[in-house]
């Protein structure tokens, strides 16, 4: 098999092949989409990008198969990234999100990616990012982002996406949990599903009645009631999105919202070298004999002192970190 390379990638990936997208995505997951991105991110900007977070068993997946179907009634291209819970060992995961998407698999018009969390905060793989903007590129009309799960920490979703979605789940106490951490400032939407649940009307007033507590200025979260597995709230769900969008155009928000995920991805590059960097300064010059915080103090003095041999090293692998000649 010869050689798969970048002007061979960029070939498929402007004649529009589901294996361009594919791999370039992969590219972006092995580290290397530096140079990728760097020709593709002026054709960014015109996808809806929709984020869909909840507790584990809330249904995100059935949600986010039903609005694939929603998606292509109307005849729109649709990409689908699913962040999947990954081993702190291995750094493998099941990837069980294909399994609730099968129905789409063999539709032309819609690209399914699952991604390893592989620890990541934020609910999104470090790499979704690229992810986004390469489907973006790519010319679909909407990239659906379905997160592990919902937490504290796991607001990134909001930064990534210009509509964000929360599934909640009568009768679970996660749901109160989930309304407690933070979750009311990053909702666009409220989608409280398995609407045939006995508790479901119960939930719903918990939701207003914490609204009734905040502050909205300008946009005020829709709240929904859906059935995924039946296909009931999905219209509804989807003009509350198309009514959120219409807003950030309106209001010219959408500006605000593609800043905000620009500033995340270039937040998440510039932690992601620093971390690396500290890791090599942590292992090179740990001082012996000091406590914690004076070692602290002098790994940061140390910080833009380069490691001895550090420069030969960075040149050896230089070449290898693009992504031309990928194989």
């Amino acid at each position: 098999m010869r050689p798969y390379g970048f002007s061979e990638l960029l070939r498929d990936f402007d004649a529009r092949k589901p294996r361009g997208l594919a791999r370039a995505i992969s590219v972006a997951e092995a580290g290397q989409g530096r140079e990728l991105i760097g020709k593709l991110f002026s054709r960014t900007g015109r996808a809806i990008t929709i984020g869909l977070t909840g507790p584990p068993g809330v249904g995100k997946s059935t949600l986010s198969s039903a609005l694939v179907r929603k998606v292509r009634s109307l005849g729109k291209t649709v990409g689908v990234i699913s962040v999947d819970p990954s081993s702190p060992f291995s750094h493998g995961a099941l990837l069980g999100d294909r399994i609730r998407l099968t129905e789409h698999f063999t539709d032309e018009g819609v690209f399914i990616r699952s991604m390893a969390s592989r620890g990541h905060l934020g609910g999104v793989a470090g790499a979704t990012a690229d992810a986004v903007s390469l489907m973006d590129a790519f010319g679909l009309d909407v990239v659906l982002i379905e997160t592990v799960g919902v937490g504290q920490s796991e607001i990134e979703i909001a930064e990534l996406a210009h509509t964000t979605l929360v599934a909640l789940q009568p009768g679970s106490g996660d749901s109160i949990q989930v309304l407690k951490a933070g979750i009311m400032e990053i909702a666009d939407i409220f989608v409280v599903n398995k609407a045939d649940h006995p508790m479901s009307h119960q939930l719903r007033r918990e939701i207003r009645g914490m609204m009734e507590m905040l502050d909205f200025s300008g946009w005020v979260p829709t709240l929904v009631t859906t059935q995924a597995l039946a296909g009931e709230g999905i219209d509804e769900l989807w003009s509350a999105i198309e009514q959120h969008v219409a807003y950030l155009n309106e209001t010219g928000e959408i500006k605000t919202k593609r800043r905000e995920a620009f500033t995340h991805q270039v937040r998440q590059l510039a932690l992601g070298r620093l971390q690396q960097r500290l890791e090599r300064e942590l292992h090179h010059r740990l001082p012996e004999g000091a406590d914690p915080y004076a070692a602290a103090d002098q790994v940061l003095l140390d910080f833009g002192n380069p490691i001895p041999g550090e420069l030969e090293i960075e040149e050896a692998i230089r070449p290898r970190a693009t992504v031309k000649g990928l194989t």
